[in-house]
């Protein structure tokens, strides 16, 4: 693909003002397990009687592990594996992530590692495999099936993170009932979760979380909850025969921890860097407001979008760009199909797949977006910039709210520096960072 700065694109979007922008900080709730603290809450949770005595000697236990950025997971995931041993029992490993890893078994060890959980690390196997068994149907007809290292271990662990998904909105969002169904229906069973389309997933997730309970040898979950800060802030045991009636209440703590971006309204939202650490799709719509399918809402109302960078431990999974305005030939470039489609047929939301605008650098991806925003003056977009959506303490803001930022419009949100003109290095690419 031939973009080069300089031709056309460039000649159009030369004159194209950007404003000046200051560095804001925000500041959200800050429920936090630090984690140094994590094993010992770890093993209060699992040490409960209720708990505890559902690992045996010599059982061989299966522990989920998945894709998704959560924080500390190598910690978490470690001080489980400690716990299984310390009652005398075999632990290992599962990857539990549905079709991520391009649905194979080796890509999705390869993203265990990168979080830091191999074999060495852990002290346990890793059995990774798409290989899975059919446990029946669901209430709603639909086929359920388990990775088969998981059903054939004497107990399973579900370890996971509940958060508001990025796709669709239920009881049971991003959680345990969607670890035991897609995570670890491995990408069949994420293909029959999904196969009947978004508006429908809040039904069968926990139809078919049902069946898992009920068939499979779980014995119970230990989901986190993270804060507006990215850091870990609950640890909860949850036996399995609580699960359905559980998760629902937690999703409910989960949201109410979600941060955003506090000025609610633009025209421009400029993201730094997307990528599968930050959100399955990227960046996290309930974030930046821009949604695969309109079965979700949520995150900050602007016109128009741009994503200027992939990060490194997204491997190529470039997943989300189809939500983007515009995105940089950089990005463009890392694109691995092979790991951005499997997640585009398996999930059927063909959306956040698809590609945007290509410009030849931040400047031009910024500037495009202001050129094509409607009933604007240019030199007054009002601009928005995050480093990415999980980390949003900072941001940057243009000038144009700078006035009523200093006057506390937006309780939490202060300005940190004053307004001035965005630098770019040689190459047209921003040269300072959004976190001073």
């Amino acid at each position: 693909m031939k973009v080069v700065e300089g031709g056309n694109v460039s000649r159009l979007l030369k004159d194209t003002p950007i404003p000046r922008m200051f560095h804001a900080r925000q500041t959200f709730p800050r429920p936090v397990i630090p984690p140094e603290e994590i094993p010992a809450a770890v093993e209060r949770e699992l040490s409960q009687e209720a708990v505890a005595s559902r690992i045996r000697p010599g059982m061989e236990i299966a522990i989920t592990a998945g894709s998704r950025g959560i924080r500390n997971v190598d910690i978490i995931t470690k001080a489980i594996v400690d716990f299984v041993k310390s009652r005398g029992a075999h632990p290992f490993i599962v990857p539990a992530m549905g079709s991520h890893g391009g649905a194979t078994a080796e890509g999705q060890t390869e993203i265990l590692a990168s979080y830091g959980i191999t074999p060495e690390t852990m002290g346990c196997p890793i059995k990774s495999s798409m290989e899975v068994v059919e446990l029946g149907y669901s209430r709603r007809n639909r086929p359920v099936v388990l990775d088969k290292n998981a059903y054939e271990a004497d107990g399973i662990i579900v370890s996971c993170r509940i958060k508001p998904h990025n796709a669709f909105r239920g009881p049971y969002e991003s959680g345990v009932c969607k670890m035991l169904t897609v995570g670890l229906g491995k990408q069949v069973g994420a293909s029959m979760v999904h196969g009947e389309g978004m508006d429908v997933i809040a039904e069968n997730i926990p139809a078919m979380a049902e069946v898992v309970i009920e068939k499979a040898n779980v014995l119970f979950a230990i989901p986190c909850i993270e804060n507006a800060y990215d850091e870990t802030c609950r640890i909860e045991a949850i036996l399995a025969e609580d699960i359905l009636a559980r998760e629902p209440e937690l999703l409910k703590y989960a949201f109410s921890n979600m941060p955003k971006i506090l000025v609610e309204q633009g025209d421009v939202l400029i993201v730094d860097e997307m990528g599968k650490n930050y959100s399955g799709t990227g960046v996290d719509p309930n974030i930046t407001g821009n949604f695969s399918t309109p079965y979700a809402y949520g995150g900050v109302d602007v016109q128009r979008r741009c994503f200027l960078n992939l990060s490194p431990e997204s491997h190529g999974n470039a997943l989300g760009c189809g939500l983007a305005s515009a995105i940089t030939k950089k990005i463009f470039d890392e694109m691995d199909f092979d790991k951005v489609y499997p997640n585009c047929i398996t999930s059927t939301v063909l959306k956040s797949g698809m590609i945007p605008c290509v410009v030849a650098n931040d400047r031009e991806a910024i500037q495009l977006c202001i050129r094509t925003c409607n009933k604007i003056r240019m030199e007054n977009a009002r601009v928005i910039r995050i480093a990415n959506s999980l980390h949003i303490d900072q941001v940057m803001l243009s000038e144009n709210y700078y006035e009523d930022v200093k006057a506390g419009r937006w309780p939490g949100l202060e300005a940190i520096s004053e307004p001035k003109d965005v630098e770019f290095d040689g190459s047209g690419n921003l040269a300072e960072p959004v976190h001073l």
